[in-house]
């Protein structure tokens, strides 16, 4: 059934041994890579292991049960153990195939974050800030570090968008199925009749790029210099910091004015750049394989709506796995691990049926 799990153990064995070798112990980025590898196949082995033990376990209670010169209270205890043991194999199968899918290369990526607000007005405005906090929140819990790479404000203290780097471990697989439109349903406080109000945001999530996946020209830049502003348009500087990207070819574009230093301005507007032109490419590379986008989670489009959060109940519903948790305070709060994993048991499934 795993023809391939032999030869699976008998690598681990050997990155085992080679992880006490000396000439490994001082080459760091070697020893990286063994320890990565060899964490990674750690879980598989022990599951390979323990379905071996398993399956002896079977067969030998089996062959008793089956035997007629065995004593009858040892032939029926046998018989009685077997079906115990049958269902513990599937499991253990079961648990193997899914060790065994195909790891998204981009998991242990780190992210640009990008939300924005969509309609709504001023309300969705204040939802992106409170979105954006939700998910610095969900940073800090695991010990992720987060940086504001771009962000435009509101009149009423929100953000119209903003941009935020999170690196860290797993990252991408964490929060890649966070892509979409997310709904608030509240009262604005602005609201003197009490009514109910729906604004959305928009979550972009885009693995960040390095140098290697994305080459890009200078001569495709346009690189704008300006003077950045404070909420209102009120100018909170004096000198042109502010620094404004433009990719040609593509006509993207990335910003940031959140720093005094127009260098570290453009550095982080690159960084935003080169994350959206990642994403681009990706998105071209799964236009063309298309059975992989009809296995994920939602379709991952921007514009489909995946998730509302409402205020008045309590309530919030992921729509593409039908869960619905009435403890809204906490996920803003940024305990987000429960819809985190429901989403990603979800993608686990639907890729072992078509596995």
């Amino acid at each position: 059934m795993f023809p391939n799990l032999e030869e699976v153990k008998s690598r681990y064995e050997l990155i085992t041994r080679s992880l006490g070798d000396p000439e490994i112990i001082g080459d760091a980025e070697q020893l990286r890579k063994l320890s990565k590898e060899h964490s990674d196949l750690t879980p598989i082995v022990a599951a390979y292991e323990a379905l071996l033990k398993v399956e002896r376990e079977l067969e030998s209670q089996e062959q008793l049960a089956a035997d007629p010169n065995e004593d009858p209270d040892l032939r029926q205890l046998a018989a009685e153990e077997t079906p115990e043991l049958r269902q513990r194999r599937e499991a253990l199968q079961e648990e193997l195939k899914a060790l065994l899918l195909p790891k998204d290369p981009l998991d242990n990526n780190n992210i640009v974050l990008e939300i924005r607000a969509g309609t709504g007005g001023d309300e969705a405005a204040l939802f992106v800030g409170t979105l954006l906090r939700m998910y610095q929140r969900y940073a800090e819990h695991n010990r992720w570090r987060t940086e504001v790479l771009s962000s435009s404000h509101s009149e009423l203290g929100g953000f119209k968008e903003v941009v935020v780097g999170v690196e860290g471990n797993e990252v991408y697989k964490r929060l890649k199925f966070e892509s979409g439109v997310h709904r608030v349903q509240r009262v604005p406080q602005t609201e003197a009749q009490g009514r109910i109000h729906t604004s959305t945001a928009t979550v972009a999530v885009m693995p960040e790029a390095e140098d290697v996946e994305v080459e890009i020209s200078p001569n495709d830049l346009r690189i704008d210099v300006f003077r950045s502003s404070g909420p209102g348009g009120q100018s909170v500087n004096t000198t042109d910091s502010a620094v404004r990207i433009t990719h040609v070819p593509t006509g993207l574009v990335a910003q940031s004015q959140d720093e005094k230093s127009q260098h570290k301005n453009k550095a982080k507007a690159m960084k935003v750049l080169r994350a959206r032109l990642y994403e681009r490419m990706l998105e071209e590379q799964l236009r063309k394989q298309a059975d992989q986008r009809r296995s994920m989670v939602g379709t991952g489009d921007r514009s489909e709506r995946i998730r509302t959060y409402n205020f008045p109940q309590g309530r919030v519903t992921d729509h593409r796995i039908g869960l619905t948790l009435y403890r809204l305070e906490q996920v803003l709060e940024g305990d987000l691990d429960e819809i985190v994993d429901g989403l990603l048991t979800h993608d686990q499934t639907e890729r072992l049926k078509h596995a």
